[in-house]
C-alpha cells in the first residue's frame, strides 16, 4: 500500500446503474459518496442489456435527481400492445390508447441499459459526484466505528459505510462472508440486439411466442426498444448454444422470426444460464456495509426485477444510512441497518419467487403445467380470461412485495 488514504462518508464499490443511483440518492440526502469502479472509463457496455425501467423506478431517479426520470422517459419508447402466440397461433391481444397512463412518468419505459448509464453519468456530473476507475475493491474491513477498504491501485479508502453495488462477482459479498443461495437454471437463453428498419419497420408491441415453429419450436420473446429490438430466445436442454448463437444462425433465426428485412440488422449477441440466488445476508456483523443489486441478489430475467430491485435497494441504503449516520448511539446505527437488511432481503425473496414461477411455467417439463397452457391455447378464442393467463404467466406474478416501500420491488 502506498499508505495514501482517503477518506468519504460513503464508499460506494460499482459504477453500474445500481451503485450511480446509490449515490445519488445519498447526494439527494445531503451525503457525500465515493464510487469505486474496478473497470477503466471505457469499458465496453455493448447490449442492450437492462431494457425495461419500471415505472416506480423512474419515479426513483426523478425524486432522487429531478430530470433524471423524465430523461429516461423522453429517450424511451412504451409500446402499445401485447400480443402472444402459442405455436404460430394468436391466442391473445391487446393493444391500449394509454399504454403509458396519464400522468408524466408512465408504467414503464424501453430503453437501452448505455443510454440508462449514460443520463446517470450526467447527473453523477451535475451533483458532483466523481468516479475512480480502475480502482477494483480488494479488501474490506470493517468494524463498529466504520470501513476501510483497499483497492488495486494502490489506495486505501476509510468511510463509515460501504455499499456493496459490484455485481454478482461481488469482492464486497465475499470479504463480509456472505454467501449465495439458490439455483441456476438448466435451459441456456440467447438474447439478440436487433436494430429497427427504419423504412419498414415492425407494429411497437411486446410479442412472447410459445414454442413458435419459426424457432425450432423454442419459446421465444421480442420487445422493443429504442432504436431497435429485444429477440430472446429459449434453448432445449440439449442445444448448444454457441452453435445456435453463430452469426450464421443467428440471421437465420432473425429472417425467421423478424422478417427477412431484418435478417441484417444483428447487433449483438449472447448466451447465458441465469442463477436464482441472493445472499444469505444483505449486511455485514458490524452493520456497516450494506450490499444491493446483483451483489445481493441475482435473479431469473421474467418480469425485468434485476436493475429495477437493484435501484430500489440503492434508494433503501442510502435512506438507512442517512438515517444511520448521524446517530449517537451504536444501537440506532444498527437498527436502521438491520431495517434495510429485513426489507431488502424480504423483496429479493419476492422477486425470487416471482420469477421462479414463471420459470416453471416457461420450461414446460412438467406435464400437468404442459396440459394447463394446451388448454388455456385451446379455449383462448372463446375466454379472453385464457389468452390472458398465457400472456401474462411468463413474467410472474403482478405486485409488489407484502413491505412497506418506496419502491416496488
Amino acid at each position: 500500500m502506498s499508505g495514501d488514504t482517503t477518506e468519504s462518508p460513503v464508499l460506494i464499490a460499482g459504477a453500474g446503474p445500481v451503485g450511480m443511483s446509490a449515490a445519488l440518492a445519498l447526494n439527494a440526502r445531503g451525503i457525500d459518496a465515493t464510487i469505486l469502479e474496478a473497470d477503466p472509463e471505457d469499458r465496453d457496455r455493448s447490449g442492450s442489456r437492462a431494457i425495461y425501467v419500471h415505472g416506480s423506478t423512474l419515479r426513483t431517479l426523478e425524486r432522487i435527481h429531478p430530470g433524471l426520470g423524465t430523461d429516461l422517459v423522453d429517450e424511451g419508447l412504451v409500446w402499445p400492445t401485447r400480443r402472444t402466440l402459442f405455436r404460430g397461433t394468436e391466442v391473445f391481444s391487446r393493444t391500449y390508447d394509454s399504454p403509458g397512463g396519464t400522468g408524466d412518468i408512465p408504467h414503464f419505459t424501453s430503453v437501452p441499459q448505455v443510454v440508462t448509464e449514460a443520463y446517470m453519468h450526467d447527473a453523477l456530473a451535475e451533483a458532483g459526484i466523481d468516479i475512480h476507475w480502475e480502482a477494483e475493491v480488494e479488501t474490506v474491513e470493517s468494524d463498529t466505528d466504520g470501513v476501510r477498504v483497499e483497492t488495486a491501485d494502490g489506495r486505501e479508502w476509510d468511510g463509515e459505510f460501504l455499499i456493496g453495488a459490484d455485481g454478482g462477482g461481488s469482492t464486497v459479498r465475499k470479504e463480509i462472508g456472505a454467501n449465495f443461495e439458490g439455483d441456476q437454471s438448466e435451459n441456456s437463453y440467447i438474447i439478440a440486439d436487433v436494430e429497427e428498419v427504419e423504412d419498414d419497420p415492425r407494429e411497437l408491441e411486446r410479442v412472447f411466442h410459445y414454442d413458435a415453429p419459426a424457432a425450432g419450436g423454442r419459446n421465444v420473446l421480442l420487445v422493443p426498444f429504442t432504436g431497435g429490438w429485444r429477440l430472446d430466445i429459449q434453448c432445449f436442454l440439449d442445444d448448444d448454444p454457441d452453435e445456435l448463437s453463430s452469426d450464421e444462425r443467428m440471421r437465420e433465426f432473425v429472417r425467421d422470426i423478424m422478417g427477412e428485412r431484418y435478417a441484417d440488422n444483428l447487433e449483438w449477441t449472447s448466451t447465458y444460464q441465469f442463477l436464482q440466488v441472493m445472499a444469505d445476508t444483505f449486511i455485514d456483523e458490524h452493520r456497516r456495509v450494506l450490499l444491493a443489486g446483483e451483489a445481493a441478489h441475482l435473479l431469473a430475467p421474467f418480469g425485468a426485477r434485476g436493475m429495477n430491485s437493484g435501484v430500489a435497494d440503492a434508494d433503501e441504503a442510502a435512506s438507512a444510512i442517512a438515517a444511520a449516520i448521524d446517530a449517537t448511539t451504536d444501537a440506532v446505527v444498527r437498527d436502521e441497518v438491520e431495517l434495510y437488511a429485513a426489507r431488502r432481503e424480504r423483496a429479493a425473496e419476492f422477486n425470487l419467487d416471482a420469477a421462479g414461477q414463471a420459470l416453471r411455467h416457461l420450461r414446460g417439463d412438467d406435464p400437468v403445467t404442459v396440459l394447463r397452457k394446451e388448454a388455456a391455447a385451446s379455449l383462448a378464442d372463446h375466454f379472453e380470461v385464457a389468452g390472458e393467463w398465457l400472456d401474462d404467466a411468463p413474467y410472474g406474478p403482478h405486485g409488489s412485495p407484502p413491505i412497506v416501500s418506496t419502491g416496488n420491488y
